[in-house]
């Protein structure tokens, strides 16, 4: 009985480790008690937040540790949803983007000033800036699309882009009214702001990637890198208050700039994901919960009144927001839905600017009372609208997230089939981790590509040294491979020979792309000469030899040195295929170097797929003058190399010293050698000598190679004609 006399348990808890306690299993069976009545995890911690909070059982304060962590979670949300922003879908749709920002502004400011006006009573200052709250929105519901993993989606990414825009352009309007009751506003004010952002977006746009690059090159230990990212999450976040500007733009454009540094199928990627879910993000919701007063309900009419304005004004215009994007842009009705459902809650912004309205005195009554530029009843109605908003936003996320999840399941299985197999081969324990991740790069988001990793063992009985060091590789790829939740397929062969143990893996497992790493003290003419006697010369498949000099996360662009004819190969779509996936995987611009016909190729083959990829391209043909390339390649580029069997269309006497360049002249640079998948050898014979009638029947399988490859000749006959 006395053990608990020294515990304080007096209302509002103080002790902080009772009120961790306790917010941790809020976090804990909030959403697992809910989930049982279909009711969103969101909505749980909220109404939880509601219960335990100062208008409910007094369990908690909404005290300083609370007030932090929620801002921590809020900037969270606001980061990830930067970071987790597919670029290519964000140029995409641009032009959706902007047209919602000015949608869901426009409409919720102009409705709302006048029924503020009109219909509450209340001075235009005071409408104005109540209405600015109506057009902003938290994407408070945003971890539940990233749960069902549809927040690449378009309808997403037009949300997310449109919050950024219309949540400034809000406190905006927040600063100018504030400024006007306060007399403050001035030429020199306009002055100041104008320079303060474009010096905050300078450092957040320039400096912000220098330094970020310097430190991944330079620090590969997994909590430096996540304190790292914090850190610059939680700068900018400063920056930007600094700027005079919102807390949750820095957030946002931290995660932005960070987005090509983190691969999103990375084991950072995952840490940062599971700390915001677990912790920060409930925290946050459990905080906005404890705002909630339901008492304002009793608070008589006007009070009531006031609430059901402003919550039927500010969720409609948000409504209409969404169906008129999607309408004009001919969306689905379920991303229409998602758009809705992510703007419609309302928490930080809004709460932010009534706040400093209900703070800004004008006036005095003739007792005494102050006049505030919003009162007590706008302050009540918000809370109620956080709550209502908050509710319908998880609901209606929900249902159009399991929607559209299973719609873009359905596609995939319909247009993807299988992708392939790629079998990364593991032959140096200090390369395990890179090769790993690069070969999750190669593989497209959500496909059906497996991945298998290859360890080879002297097939000498006395060699225990080879099994042990074989074994702790496979160890090591399969615990890599779980921080980034890929799955990993063991491959251990007993051989004298890597080559033939490679080649006997490739036809058990109907692999289509080897992945070969190039250790940086390794000889690279003799490497490149045991490659091609040992597979090239035993294989059709797609083999890439990897060499990596600096973190794949911290390579700028991706540039692509094509040999003549390469487009006329079998495998050319393939590997192109794989270099956009890399590309896209490590957030790199492209460029080609090639001859016309490949470049025509390529850009056929980008219109075709529908993706937004803008590479750029230079004409190279001579490869007897390759070396020029290497004043192309900068420190921070990869360079990728598509090569040629020997014997095949694409092959010319000028590869056989690409070994000597690679290793002399591109030595500071990471690259990739490609030898595309090609049709076997003895099919092929001299394409100079052959005619035209024997190519036809030696490609009679595949019609499309027939018509690259007699276009080939044509132009081969008309320049000896010449």
């Amino acid at each position: 009985m006395n053990l608990f006399l020294n515990v304080n348990f007096s209302l509002p808890l103080i002790n902080p480790v009772i009120i961790f306690s306790l917010v941790l299993f809020i976090i804990l069976f909030a959403p697992i008690l809910l989930k049982k009545i279909k009711v969103p995890h969101i909505i749980g911690l909220i109404l939880a937040g509601a219960i335990v909070g100062p208008y409910g059982l007094n369990l908690l304060s909404r005290d300083s540790s609370i007030v932090l962590f929620g801002t921590v979670g809020l900037l969270y949300i606001m980061f990830l949803a930067g970071l987790e922003i597919d670029i290519s879908e964000f140029r995409k749709n641009r032009f959706k983007i902007i047209f919602f920002r000015l949608t869901t502004f426009l409409l919720p400011l102009t409705f709302g000033t006048l029924a503020s006006f009109y219909v509450l009573g209340y001075s235009m200052p005071s409408s104005i800036l109540l209405a600015s709250m109506f057009s902003t929105h938290t994407l408070v519901s945003y971890p539940i699309a990233s749960k069902y993993g549809v927040v690449r989606n378009r309808s997403v990414a037009v949300t997310v882009g449109g919050t950024m825009i219309t949540d400034i352009l809000a406190l905006l309007i927040l600063v100018i009214v504030a400024g006007m009751a306060k007399g403050e506003v001035s030429s020199a004010f306009w002055v100041k702001l104008g320079l303060s952002t474009i010096i905050f977006t300078g450092i957040i746009f320039f400096i912000f990637p220098i330094i970020i690059r310097w430190f991944f090159k330079h620090y590969e230990d997994s909590v430096s890198q996540y304190i790292f990212v914090l850190a610059i999450v939680f700068l900018a976040s400063f920056l930007a208050e600094a700027a005079g500007l919102e807390a949750i733009i820095g957030a946002f454009l931290s995660g932005f700039v960070l987005n090509t540094f983190i691969p999103h199928s990375s084991p950072l990627m995952n840490r940062i994901n599971f700390v915001g879910n677990a912790l920060f993000i409930p925290f946050f919701l459990i905080g906005v919960g404890m705002l909630v007063n339901f008492n304002i309900l009793f608070h008589g009419w006007g009070a009531l009144r006031v609430a059901g304005v402003i919550v039927a004004i500010a969720i409609s215009t948000k409504y209409f927001a969404a169906w008129i994007t999607q309408k004009t842009f001919k969306l689905l009705p379920e991303e229409g839905k998602m758009i809705f459902g992510l703007s419609t809650s309302h928490a930080a912004a809004t709460l932010a600017i009534i706040l400093v309205g209900y703070n800004i005195i004008i006036g005095e009554t003739s007792d005494g009372a102050p006049i505030r530029l919003l009162d007590e009843d706008i302050l009540n109605g918000t809370i109620l609208l956080i709550l209502v908003s908050c509710a319908i936003s998880s609901f209606v996320v929900e249902k159009a997230s399991s929607r559209l999840a299973a719609i873009e399941e359905k596609k995939n299985e319909e247009t993807r089939g299988d992708d392939g197999r790629i079998l990364i081969s593991l032959s140096h324990p200090e390369m395990v981790a890179e090769m790993i991740d690069f070969g999750t790069a190669m593989k497209p988001a959500k496909s059906n590509t497996s991945l298998y990793a290859l360890t080879v063992v002297s097939d000498d009985n006395n060699d225990e040294s080879s099994i042990t060091r074989g074994r702790k590789m496979i160890d090591s790829a399969m615990n890599h491979a779980a921080a980034t939740e890929q799955k990993i397929i063991p491959l251990t062969r007993h051989d004298m020979n890597i080559g033939s143990a490679i080649n006997y893996s490739i036809k058990e497992n109907n692999i289509t792309d080897v992945l070969i790493g190039l250790y940086k003290s390794a000889n690279h003419q003799e490497f490149f000469r045991f490659i091609a006697n040992n597979i090239l010369n035993k294989s059709r498949e797609a083999i890439y030899v990897y060499k990596n000099v600096q973190p794949f996360n911290t390579l700028k662009r991706m540039l692509v040195a094509i040999t003549p004819a390469a487009e006329l190969e079998q495998g050319f779509q393939h590997w192109l295929l794989r270099i956009f996936t890399i590309a896209k995987a490590g957030g790199m611009s492209l460029h080609f170097f090639a001859n016309e016909d490949a470049l025509s190729e390529i850009k056929n083959s980008i219109s075709q797929s529908g993706d937004f990829i803008l590479p750029t391209y230079s004409h190279f043909s001579n490869w007897e003058d390759f070396l020029i390339l290497s004043r192309e390649v900068k420190q921070n580029d990869f360079f990728v190399v598509v090569s040629s069997r020997r014997n095949h269309l694409s092959y010319n006497e000028n590869l056989e010293k690409l070994p000597y360049y690679l290793s002399k002249y591109f030595a500071q640079n990471s690259f990739i050698m490609i030898y595309p998948g090609q049709i076997p050898e003895e099919s092929l014979m001299d394409k100079k000598s052959k005619p035209e009638h024997t190519i036809l029947k030696t490609f009679a399988d595949n019609l499309q190679i027939v018509n690259k490859a007699g276009g080939y000749f044509t132009r081969i006959f008309k320049k000896r004609k010449k």
